[in-house]
């Protein structure tokens, strides 16, 4: 594995950030983002806007749910207007996701990316790589 990954550095995609505990309703509000709150929008899957502005078509969204493995991760997805309708897409990998708001957003991909170091470093979650 490659040393000293960056945010911007293609290999930074395939960098997966895993939680130690799962989301609940009694500690999702230790995940708070800004002004933001994390928001249940299925069984086990929690959501909270990451990069919204208004006039400008890209947002993007922190996604924290349970994969195949039973671990708790912290994912990311595009918010996708259709009209009135708005989804979420896929779940990205966090790295990914990263990256795609760096192309987007440089300082604001840099503030997120503290947000979840300071999470990684009150032990609460690691980041790990992902296989393609």
């Amino acid at each position: 594995m490659k040393d000293n990954i960056k945010l911007g550095d293609p290999v930074f995609d395939k960098m997966l950030f895993v939680l130690d505990r799962p989301v609940t309703e009694e500690n999702h509000r230790d995940y708070r983002f800004e002004n933001e709150e994390l928001l249940q929008i299925s069984d086990g899957i929690w959501a909270m806007p990451a990069y919204m502005k208004e006039n400008d078509e890209f947002s993007l969204f922190f996604i924290i749910t349970q994969i195949d493995d039973g671990q708790t991760v912290l994912a990311f997805s595009t918010g996708e207007k259709a009209g009135e309708d708005f989804s979420l897409s896929n779940p990205i990998v966090t790295g990914k996701g990263l990256n795609l708001l760096m192309a987007h957003d440089q300082d604001r991909a840099a503030s997120i990316l503290h947000f979840i170091n300071q999470i990684s470093k009150a032990a609460e979650g690691n980041w790990r790589m992902v296989e393609d």
